[in-house]
């Protein structure tokens, strides 16, 4: 298996992964698992030959907007964009937001989502913060108390409380790129909600 063929264009159409890591590091993993959502592929962050031909004949994911720095995210097929930042035309991560469920914090019950819209950064922390529902690395916070933030547990699903799971090999360098007052655009791609939504009363 090439791992290196795999790791070269996974990078070339915008994923996140280290060039410099050797072997199946976990950027590699985290990376598969980015295309095998935006793809329509079983999740498995395994590299096999089936990925590495599908990989061959993929293209560049579109994105919402271009032409400014901002950040893209899409719940429905979890996966986060950082657009037009550094110089660097599109860097994706796999994330895991709001779960759906229902949980109980300081007496008060509320369900787990992840709000959709336009954001803005607005404050961020460097290193560890420890807040009432865990603990947060490289936190950069859009909206209340939900923030992009560090999470040795990225799984492939919804999990969170609300919060935007990235995986930590990216964290701290992404709390750099996203400066604060940089857009993020929160949003569901799911089919059925669209039609849903186009569909008179």
């Amino acid at each position: 298996m090439d791992i290196l063929e795999a790791r070269t264009l996974l990078d070339q159409q915008g994923y996140w992964v280290n060039l410099e890591a050797a072997g199946n590091d976990v950027s590699l993993r985290h990376a598969l698992i980015a295309f095998q959502k935006i793809e329509g592929r079983e999740r498995t962050g395994v590299l096999k030959v089936k990925e590495l031909e599908a990989l061959r004949v993929a293209q560049r994911p579109q994105v919402l907007e271009t032409g400014y720095p901002h950040v893209e995210i899409d719940l429905y097929r979890q996966v986060l964009f950082v657009v037009d930042v550094a110089g660097v035309p599109l860097r994706i991560l796999p994330i895991s937001s709001g779960s759906g469920e229902f949980f109980t914090e300081g007496g008060v019950t509320r369900q787990a989502v992840t709000p959709t819209g336009r954001f803005k950064v607005y404050r961020k922390i460097e290193g560890w913060r420890k807040s009432p529902l865990g603990l947060l690395y490289y936190p950069n916070y859009i909206y209340g108390g939900v923030a992009i933030h560090g999470n040795p547990s990225v799984p492939i699903h919804p999990a969170s409380h609300g919060c935007i799971r990235i995986p930590m090999f990216a964290s701290r360098e992404f709390s750099e790129l996203a400066t604060i007052g940089m857009v993020v655009i929160v949003y569901d791609s799911e089919p059925l909600a669209e039609t849903d939504a186009a569909e008179p009363d």
